[in-house]
């Protein structure tokens, strides 16, 4: 796809200086510009690269003054990187704009696909499945019975949803994730012999949820695991059955949390958290990275370390964690002036 600069201009309602017919096909950083890419400068750090890069369009703030000749033709916008991101979430929409069903592929005579749809090749889709409007399935994806898709949701290849899951409308789901395998949920017979307790329930994602590749949400035991309006998940995260996250909370990669447990709204969760099953975290709350979490805590919440604790106790104390082996030389050397004067 190409796209000329005055195209670009209209879509960002900016101003062209330079050579409104100059064209792109790719996008690139500053610093890796080459001629037909298009690139954006925004951090002042990055304003000598300008003078150079060979990119062909570079988007710049209306309050940029050049300090020296610029062979790329400039488009200035009120911001800079808002405008690059919005092009890019243009770019995006471009590209993914598939239509049409691929063959070959399996879709039950039970199921209803609104309009606009695309189904790549190797997809399976079950009995009784309701897919909405502009709905994209990429290849090889499996969808279960009774699965509902709201309209505009977008499920990448290789994705594995199982029956009863219901996803809202402008979902994203990428590769390899699997929504709605069991829960963990083992009990021991008077043999110490684990049998499986059937999870009966389902899986719902709400509207505006991203989920990242390979990661995974298992099926409630009873009831549904619930992740709510606007949660965005990295890759690689665990969530257990009959877990309920709450709006518009981010959790980045390597994180499992564990089943019946409860997370408010807007928390920020790092990468590699570990979350108990059965207890409840409030809204606001903010996780650091490779914290262990065992008990509930309150709205507004910051806490890191195994187990976790106050965020600034936590800084605090590492002064002291360092220092350790320093500490233990002074208390020795202490003890063995006190055992001098005895």
């Amino acid at each position: 796809m190409k796209f000329k600069a005055k195209q670009i201009a209209e879509i960002l309602e900016g101003e062209i200086v330079g050579n409104p017919e100059v064209e792109v096909f790719k996008l690139s950083k500053i610093e890796e510009g080459e001629l037909g890419s298009l690139t954006f400068l925004s951090n002042p750090k990055y304003q000598p690269y300008l003078y150079k890069t060979k990119a062909s369009i570079t988007i710049v703030n209306k309050s940029f003054i050049p300090e020296k000749e610029v062979t790329t033709t400039m488009i200035k916008v009120e911001d800079a990187y808002k405008s690059f991101s919005q092009l890019l979430e243009f770019y995006n929409q471009v590209k993914n704009n598939k239509t049409g069903r691929e063959e070959p592929s399996f879709i039950a005579s039970s199921a209803t696909i609104g309009e606009g749809e695309y189904i790549g090749a190797f997809s399976y889709i079950g009995e009784n499945v309701i897919i909405g409007e502009n709905v994209k399935i990429y290849p090889n994806t499996y969808i279960g019975d009774n699965v509902v898709i709201g309209d505009n949701s977008i499920i990448f290849s290789g994705v594995k949803i199982y029956s009863e899951t219901q996803i809202g409308s402008h979902c994203k789901i990428h590769s390899g994730c699997i929504i709605g395998s069991d829960g963990f949920g083992f009990v021991p017979d008077d043999k110490g012999v684990y049998k499986a307790v059937p999870q009966t329930g389902n899986v719902i994602i709400e509207d505006h949820v991203d989920i990242g590749s390979n990661s995974t949400i298992d099926r409630a035991t009873l009831g549904s695991t619930i992740i709510r309006e606007g949660v965005k998940l990295d890759n690689q995260i665990q969530i257990a059955h009959n877990v309920e996250i709450g709006k518009h909370t981010v959790i980045a990669s390597q994180t499992g949390i564990a089943g019946s447990t409860k997370i408010g709204e807007h928390c920020m969760i790092g990468g590699q958290v570990g979350i108990v099953g059965h207890i409840t975290i409030g809204n606001q709350v903010k996780i650091q990275a490779q914290s262990g979490i065992g008990r509930s805590l309150k709205d507004g919440d910051v806490v890191q370390g195994t187990p976790a604790f106050n965020y600034s106790d936590y800084n605090k104390s590492y002064v002291h964690f360092k220092n350790l082996p320093n500490i233990t030389t002074k208390i020795h050397q202490i003890e063995k002036k006190l055992n001098t004067q005895k």
